[in-house]
């Protein structure tokens, strides 16, 4: 078992024994201590000069054994500066500084994390360093004309750990040694409590008398022996928190469960040694039994959450088949990391799409589910856009590659996910708070009702001040908000909506009034062919093919927009664009011209039909389509409005919630837009400025309203960060999807309606778990106080308040509401 004080006879660094042909020192604060080994001593030492033996007193776990060739290994640490091996793992941030995501080995507690952080930090040229300890995940920054990254890896290794570029299986594999670690503790507990409520309950049951002194004896001292597992072993991780927060002069749940177990196994012993007074090892297996049983539920609850940032590490395969010289010639095998923008792969039924780009052959189906939440395959054509992660579902694709490695969506979303995780929430700070408080009110509150039952009746006062310190142990109080905010954002992100700072859910929940931009965000932010007018004799789907044979050839707004979805008519000849009129070519011998309606008119020889005339006046952008014989058709043409938007807004407007529109475009437009979907009057404001904008926020802020900002183009970045929540479009500018507290990762605003609404269940059952703790804690004490509740009670009702804030948490991973 590893202790956080090492004995005489062990290493004071690592807590192994010391061989006897050893002699190796370090002095610690004018005081030598013997180590093991010469790593130790390395370590030890290089600990000591860099100032940093707070450590050994914060440390509540102990290290990994430092290893005797240290100096040998920092040799190969080189190969980490080759930018070819860095493509993966380190990103350009500025000029010259540099961003690396490392995975950390050999943590075993939070002073481990608190080492790292002050050591890494006064390397010179290191700008900023942040590890999760949930995670064991590392984001360095350094300034590469000052520090090279080997040497950061080297300053790690000095002190006793080692860094890795990021790798998903190595979390897993710390997370798989934690659980592990927590299920032999709470086997032993759990073999403990039922062995010893064996030899309980026979002493319970027999009346006065009808047992003999020795047989009591005997049950007494197997109770002891079969307990002093369940105290050296499962109990351990709760003395050793308590004496670092007393050592730091500070108060954590620990030190009230520290305490009741301690002292109610110590006068266990002690009546057990003596023959007199009561045993209450049942009762001491009892409670670390079921508080290691609700911690070890918390542990997979937050594990589970940090999986979804794991999941997105796993979702790029390793490997891609390269084709060099497409469309011809045969394709390669090579690893991932080698593919650059413009390379051709292809990606077969069943494969992972490899980076982002767009598909240049082929037509199949993509599973996005990872990065939108939507379950259903998209369908994709060529010129589709790919996203790296997603999965190609049935016929191969050649995709030109876009974007790799740091740079691709999938590798954005990872970054924010991370954000969110290592942010920690307004409301979890006060928690902490008022734990910390209770939990010096339960101490005086322990020790007063110890003082008064020994005056009244000596026999009952120590498992009454037991019973008090273990009933109102703050775990719930501790749990309630944390917990429910992890299964919270674990998800929202199954379903497509990002969250990427701490606060996020709190203040969607608690927002009053949202406000939309326009272009990108209500609508699709490209022309869309909004109605189709019939002029002659041909069928909608001729005249289509026609326009989108016509326009095959260029790369307008325009054209894209008739394009999309449609199949070109292939046999058209002689297409000739003619610069701010359109196109025309020859189809059966017959000229045929799309464009300006009056581009058409001189072909066809007759005026503008009146129906064209009408259609531009109303706002939308008019294609004609026409022939020597006569008009064909006409397109109306607009920044389309996304499907759901209609049902979206009305949504949030039938639950009180104010809606807005502020955007850059013009103002008739914007009326239009606000009238169609069904918002009141100057509700929809036109030719905003980003300053008009942020202006807007600020009244309503002014006028009491909690504001949630949508947007998604780089002049919504100034307003996205003054409103209280901000939410971009996944398909939005980086600067605004950083800029942004929730990210809607299949850019629908439906996802917004459920992450709302996901949102409010999660600070309802916040407050569920927060109002349960107080009243819990309110009703169990004084009865432990007043001598009705025992020990075992008090483990019992301690423990399952724990286990009930984490249940009801996790109802927030059902789909249907609660």
């Amino acid at each position: 078992m590893s202790q956080s004080v090492p004995s005489e006879h062990s290493c004071y660094h690592c807590g192994l024994p010391i061989p006897d042909d050893v002699d190796l020192t370090v002095q610690v604060e004018e005081t030598t201590h013997a180590l093991c080994c010469t790593g130790c001593q390395a370590v030890a030492q290089s600990i000591v000069s860099s100032g940093l033996t707070d450590y050994y007193k914060r440390r509540d776990a102990m290290p990994e054994q430092a290893r005797e060739a240290m100096p040998d290994e920092l040799k190969d640490l080189g190969l980490f500066d080759h930018p070819d091996f860095q493509q993966g793992f380190v990103k350009p941030v500025g000029e010259h500084e540099r961003e690396a995501a490392l995975i950390l080995e050999g943590v075993t507690c939070a002073a481990c994390i608190w080492l790292n952080e002050q050591h890494v930090a006064r390397q010179p040229g290191v700008t900023a360093i942040e590890i999760n300890y949930a995670t064991r995940r590392a984001r360095v920054r350094w300034d590469e004309t000052r520090i090279k990254l080997s040497d950061i890896l080297g300053a790690i290794q000095a002190i006793g750990y080692r860094a890795y570029p990021y790798d998903a299986a190595r979390s897993e594999q710390i997370s798989q040694r934690e659980r592990r670690s927590a299920l032999w503790r709470l086997f032993v507990a759990g073999f403990g409590m039922m062995q010893v409520m064996m030899y309980a309950i026979p002493v319970y049951m027999a009346d006065s008398g009808d047992m003999s002194f020795d047989v009591e004896q005997l049950l007494r001292w197997a109770s002891l022996i079969l307990t002093a597992p369940v105290i050296l072993y499962s109990s351990a991780p709760f003395f050793s928190h308590a004496l670092r927060d007393i050592r730091l002069r500070r108060l954590g749940m620990d030190v009230p469960v520290a305490l009741g177990v301690g002292a109610a196994f110590v006068a266990s012993c002690w009546a057990t040694i003596t023959g007199q007074g009561e045993v209450y090892f049942d009762s001491v297996t009892m409670f670390v039994f079921l508080l290691l049983c609700g911690r070890y539920l918390e542990m997979l609850a937050r594990q589970k959450a940090v999986r979804g940032v794991e999941e997105l590490g796993k979702a790029l395969p390793n490997f891609a088949e390269r084709i060099p010289a497409y469309p011809a010639g045969e394709g390669e095998r090579v690893p991932v990391s080698q593919l650059v923008a413009g390379d051709v792969i292809r990606v077969r039924p069943g494969e992972a799409i490899p980076a982002d780009g767009f598909v240049v052959e082929g037509t199949s189906e993509v599973n996005e589910a990872l990065l939108t939440g939507e379950s259903r395959p998209v369908a994709k054509q060529a010129g589709s856009e790919v996203t790296g992660g997603s999965l190609n579902v049935r016929s191969p694709l050649h995709v030109q590659v876009t974007r790799t490695g740091e740079h691709t969506r999938l590798a954005a979303i990872r970054q924010l996910m991370e954000r969110a995780a290592t942010d920690k929430p307004k409301v979890v700070q006060q928690a902490d708070r008022v734990a910390a408080w209770f939990i010096v009110v339960l101490l005086l509150l322990s020790v007063g009702t110890a003082v008064g039952w020994y005056v009244f009746d000596p026999d009952r006062a120590l498992w009454v001040f037991v019973s008090v310190l273990v009933v109102s142990c703050p775990c719930a109080l501790s749990l309630a908000t944390p917990v429910a905010l992890t299964v919270a954002t674990d998800a929202l992100a199954r379903r497509g909506v990002l969250v990427t700072r701490g606060h996020a859910i709190e203040a969607l929940a608690n927002a009053s009034h949202f406000i939309f931009d326009k272009t990108g965000t209500l609508t699709y932010g490209e022309m869309r062919v909004a109605a189709v007018r019939l002029l002659g004799d041909l069928p909608e789907a001729r005249v289509r093919a026609l326009a989108a044979g016509l326009e095959q050839g260029s790369e307008h707004a325009i054209a894209r927009a008739l394009l999309l979805g449609q199949a070109p008519e292939a046999a058209l000849e002689g297409l000739q664009a003619v610069t701010g009129q359109g196109v025309e070519g020859r189809f059966e011998g017959v000229l045929y011209r799309i464009g300006r309606p009056e581009f058409v008119a001189e072909l066809t020889g007759t005026p503008v039909p009146a129906a064209l005339l009408a259609d531009q006046h109303s706002g939308h952008s008019v294609v004609a389509l026409g022939s020597a014989q006569g008009w064909l058709a006409g397109f109306c043409l607009s920044d389309g409005l996304r499907e759901e938007a209609p049902a979206s807004l009305a949504a949030l407007q039938a639950q009180g919630l104010g809606v807005s529109i502020f955007s850059g475009d013009t103002p008739a437009t914007v009326q239009t837009l606000g009238q169609q979907l069904g918002l009141p009057e100057g509700a929809a404001q036109g030719a905003m400025t980003p300053e008009g904008k942020h202006a807007g926020v600020c009244r309503l802020q002014a006028a009491g309203q909690v504001v949630a900002m949508v947007g998604d183009g780089v002049n919504d970045a100034p307003v996205l960060a003054q409103a209280q929540v901000s939410v971009a479009m996944g398909a939005g500018t980086d600067l605004a999807r950083n800029q942004a507290d929730i990210v809607l990762l299949g850019n629908g605003l439906d996802d917004l309606v459920e992450g709302l609404a996901l949102s409010r269940r999660a600070l309802r059952i916040i407050r569920q778990n927060l109002w349960w703790s107080f009243a819990y804690n309110f009703t169990a004490v004084p009865l432990a106080m007043s001598g009705l509740v025992t020990p075992w009670m008090a483990g019992i009702g301690m423990s399952a308040s724990s286990l009930l804030v984490v249940l009801n948490a996790l109802r927030l991973q059902r789909k249907r509401a609660s």
